[in-house]
């Protein structure tokens, strides 16, 4: 027939996600915002109870529910060690014990630390997943040095608040998740793509590497950056390609 359109195959997959659609995180089902309540008095200290542990959808570390003195209510990562009717102490003048927050120019060096602030003020930004933790190393003029998880140091600001202690869950990459059924259900809660398919298995209209007989490419996996959605795979604007090849380049 004149005039139709046929689609052979699919919109490969680095396409589809260019509008987001069903690969965008499910947030509607989060309990609350995870941060610290904006307290701004120096050299004061509130009290906080800690009064039930959540499960928040798509996050590995349980959410504490903390109640203030005043009434108010916050959400926070719960570090190791916490537990129900918890005394918590929030302020510049609180003791370095689990789960206290307190800035980091008041936290000793040496000490562990979690939900850290990026800047004064935003809530808590780093060290927030199951098991993560991060270090107080010197305090210098340039700001207070932090060891990150991921073995970086920074510099922040001494009025960045931290809670003293590792996030609990720690061991929890490790269990298997022995059924697609569990992996699926983690994939979608986060909107992440699953299961990864490999471009060779496909046919040529679902992918560019697709077609062919023995599961090649038959093309350089290379790619441009600028290229359209429909062929930015593979290798995008890389530099060397190969295994070994730093190696080889340091000895030259």
């Amino acid at each position: 027939m004149r005039g139709v359109i046929r689609e052979l195959g699919k919109r490969i997959i680095v396409r589809r996600r260019g509008r987001g659609g069903i690969f965008e995180a499910p947030t509607h089902r989060r309990v609350a915002e995870v941060s610290y309540p904006n307290i701004t008095v120096e050299g004061s200290r509130l009290t906080a109870y800690v009064e039930e542990f959540i499960h928040d959808p798509g996050r590995g570390a349980p959410v504490a529910l903390m109640r203030l003195e005043d009434g108010n209510r916050f959400y926070v990562a719960a570090p190791e060690g916490l537990s129900i009717n918890q005394k918590v102490e929030v302020g510049e003048a609180s003791t370095v014990n689990i789960g206290n927050i307190m800035p980091l120019e008041k936290i000793p060096e040496g000490t562990v630390i979690c939900n850290v602030e990026y800047k004064p003020g935003d809530g808590g930004r780093l060290a927030r997943s199951s098991g993560a933790y991060a270090t107080v190393v010197a305090h210098t003029p340039r700001g207070v040095e932090v060891k990150l998880p991921s073995m970086k140091s920074l510099y922040l600001s001494g009025k960045c608040r931290a809670m003293v202690g590792v996030v609990a869950g720690g061991g929890r990459v490790d269990k298997p998740f022995l059924k697609a059924g569990n992996r699926m259900k983690l994939m979608r809660s986060r909107g992440r793509r699953w299961p990864i398919v490999k471009g060779t298995s496909m046919i040529a209209a679902s992918h560019p590497h697709g077609g062919g007989r023995h599961r090649h490419e038959g093309k350089p996996t290379t790619t441009s950056r600028f290229a359209p959605p429909g062929r930015k795979v593979g290798l995008i604007a890389a530099r060397h390609t190969g295994r070994g090849g730093k190696k080889k380049r340091e000895k030259m």
